[in-house]
């Protein structure tokens, strides 16, 4: 358990904490009676969204040091678990890259996993899980599960008359075997058994579950060419010089999780090659080495003696952020997915990210901080002030601050703004050889950083820039793609005398938020016009493209041609333009003193007419292929009755088109609503029907709707 976890829960001067170890107790019975090889403890702090490990049973801490502490929004298993209130199951290796492959790109092992919350039927606790090797089932038995959600059930009964008696949980140790250290006859339970390891022609070692040596006969300490008293009771990869490479303990690690026979060859310099088979347990791992005779190439070089390999934990934790960072779009993304998984992983509290414009700073995002005034009032200020966020944006240089006194000591004037925190980590977010911004951790506590972790925040900062720059640039072309759109778009529509007209548009929720959905309403002499259509694709492109068919529209409208004429010559201007992207249109003319209405489709879904009386009906139009296919094609048009009271819907696909949805139901299903809605103003119709089509989270389309209602004579 964390520091900041075990002081969180344990209140100055309280109660004593529970007795017994409740969670080891509870997670090494939970995986006894399902045969897990490997599990873990998590709780969920009291003042934060953040689960932290509090025991981890079969496998080392360092394993799961990328998910020691966890936001509760990241995408891994445990807070899945915990938010859904669900039993998590990955059935193996395949499962765990789809469904989670930022843990899959750090643990690529075959392995099974189940995770559950800890939780009564009004409070979360935690959450639990355990792994099985690489051989169990893929799918969780009735059983396990039983006995899993019973197990976490008691559990959280358990902390949660703790909570009621306001006892602490002490600190628990994590449940490892003990190291095997000693002779070898101590080792093997007789003298006789060790004389007989001695004689083998191969080298047999013992490691625990750390990778530390307990045991090694004198075959091994020969072909490992390092002395028997220098193995024991060190990882081997620490202890030979030219085994220290991350891809050998990477070896080590997937016999443990998969519980699998594992081998890998090794070349000792200069020129002998060398076999290790290791041999799995729950308890360590036993290895055998020999001379690999038969290895005729090998397909990358050997580390050079001596030189030191970066360790094991610190890539995981790296790989693991740049997964997660391949996935933020925007710059609020990347604030979000730092304060929310980066910044629990590391101990802090507090995140700010800086940027800088026209030589001052710039707030990009910040979470964490009660007071945001804090944060805000350098917003703003130029870089020439002396503060470390502008001193370490303009250097390229981290600065790292361990307690309040320090960052106040060099930097005087913070001291008219105290911060609720008291410890810093300055980072530069330097992309493409130019400072991006400033990545700010804070701490709640004074915290010391080592050389290792100023190295690890250092790596983390350079990942975070480039996802950053990323960020920064598609914000840019966001904000200017969407000017564009909005310059294109009519700002209001007319007045027009007998018609009423109301016109909806929303953008789609991924991608660049932009299509080439477009409405309009022009007048003209006695009579209006009306056009709706969308351009293929959702980028700048097709948003250029809209407003140049927008134009054609008006242009060939204003001279009088008829609904068909307009359809054709914009469909050849489309041709003309060379710009390789498709238009689906309905235009109308509008003849409101004559009660009628005559339209051109070309692609576009059917309008939808609702009658005085209240029957809606799909207007089924004759029409011709998508404008921009062919120059010859022809847009019959098609005269339709529009008494007053009448109400023409025109939409875009965006507003029925959904993944797995057949189109004429969902034709049918917006019927259904304009009939329910009833006789609404038409603004709130309007509204009432995006709001049905914009419900879910991550529309793929933009919508466009426009309304338009016969109104009775004077």
């Amino acid at each position: 358990m964390s520091e900041g976890q075990s002081s969180a829960r344990t209140p100055a001067g309280g109660r004593a904490p529970v007795g017994r170890p409740l969670l080891s107790l509870t997670l090494a019975s939970m995986m006894d009676e399902v045969h897990a090889h490997s599990g873990a403890v998590y709780l969920l702090s009291p003042d934060h969204p953040v689960l932290e490990m509090a025991v981890m049973a079969g496998l080392p801490r360092a394993f799961a040091a990328p998910w020691e502490r966890v936001g509760l929004s990241a995408p891994i298993p445990v807070s899945d678990a915990v938010r859904e209130r669900r039993l998590v199951w990955v059935g193996g290796e395949e499962e765990m890259a789809r469904h989670y492959p930022r843990i899959a790109v750090v643990l690529p092992y075959p392995f099974s996993l189940a995770a559950l919350p800890v939780a009564t039927g009004t409070r979360a606790y935690g959450a639990v899980f355990v792994t099985w090797p690489g051989t169990h089932p893929r799918e969780l038995s009735d059983w396990e599960r039983d006995h899993l959600t019973a197990a976490c059930d008691r559990l959280a009964v358990r902390l949660e008359r703790a909570a009621e008696q306001s006892l602490p949980l002490a600190p628990e140790p994590d449940l490892l075997a003990a190291p095997l250290v000693g002779g070898m006859a101590g080792t093997l339970g007789t003298v006789e058994a060790a004389r007989m390891v001695s004689r083998l022609p191969y080298g047999l070692c013992s490691l625990d579950l750390h990778g530390r040596v307990g045991f090694a006969n004198a075959a091994a300490a020969e072909l490992l060419d390092v002395p028997a008293n220098r193995l024991l009771g060190a990882q081997m990869w620490a202890s030979v010089p030219w085994l220290n490479d991350p891809v050998y303990e990477d070896r080590y690690r997937a016999a443990l999780f998969s519980q699998q026979v594992t081998s890998f060859v090794a070349l000792r310099p200069p020129d002998e090659w060398l076999s290790f088979r290791l041999y799995p347990s729950t308890t360590g791992l036993s290895v055998r080495i020999s001379r690999a005779r038969a290895v005729t190439e090998m397909n990358r070089a050997a580390p050079r003696s001596g030189q030191e390999q970066p360790r094991l934990v610190t890539i995981t934790q790296v790989l693991s952020l740049a997964g997660a960072l391949t996935e933020t779009v925007g710059v609020e993304d990347v604030v979000r997915l730092v304060a929310a998984e980066i910044v629990p992983a590391v101990g802090g509290r507090g995140l700010v990210i800086l940027g800088s414009r026209a030589g001052r700073l710039r707030v990009l995002g910040h979470q964490g901080y009660a007071d945001a005034r804090v944060v805000e009032r350098f917003d703003g200020m130029p870089l020439s002030e002396p503060t470390p966020g502008s001193q370490v944006l303009r250097s390229g240089v981290p600065a790292f601050f361990e307690s309040r006194e320090e960052i106040e000591r060099l930097y005087p004037a913070l001291l008219a703004n105290p911060s609720e925190f008291a410890a810093w980590a300055y980072l530069p977010l330097i992309a493409s050889g130019r400072p991006v911004g400033t990545c700010v951790l804070s701490y709640a506590a004074p915290h010391h950083f080592t050389t290792e972790e100023r190295a690890v925040l250092t790596n983390l900062a350079g990942l975070i820039a480039q996802a950053l720059e990323r960020a920064m640039l598609y914000d840019a072309k966001h904000r200017l793609a969407h000017g564009l759109q909005e310059a294109l778009l009519p700002h209001t529509l007319p007045s027009l005398a007998g018609i009423e007209a109301a016109a909806r548009y929303l953008p789609a929720t991924q991608g660049m938020e932009i299509g080439g959905d477009f409405y309009d309403l022009v007048p003209t002499q006695g009579m209006a016009a009306a056009v709706i259509g969308d351009v293929q694709g959702h980028n700048v492109t097709a948003a250029g493209l809209m407003g140049q068919v927008r134009t054609a529209v008006r242009a060939y409208t204003t001279v009088g041609q008829a609904p068909e004429e307009v359809m054709r010559s914009t469909n050849r201007l489309l041709l003309e333009l060379g710009a390789d992207l498709f238009a689906s249109c309905l235009y109308l003319r509008l003849d409101p003193a004559h009660g009628r209405a005559v339209m051109s489709r070309a692609g576009h879904p059917p309008p939808l007419l609702r009658r005085p009386d209240g029957r809606v009906r799909v207007l089924d139009l004759a029409g011709g292929p998508l404008l921009g296919i062919d120059g010859s094609a022809a847009y019959p048009s098609t005269e339709v009755d529009l008494s007053p009271g009448s109400l023409l819907v025109l939409y875009t696909d965006g507003l029925v088109e959904s993944p797995g949805t057949d189109f004429e139901d969902s034709v049918a299903d917006l019927c259904r609503r304009l009939t329910d809605l009833g006789d609404l103003p038409l603004d709130d119709l309007a509204d009432a029907l995006v709001r049905h089509g914009a419900d879910a989270e991550n529309r793929l389309d933009d919508i466009a709707l426009l309304l338009l209602r016969a109104l009775p004579d004077d």
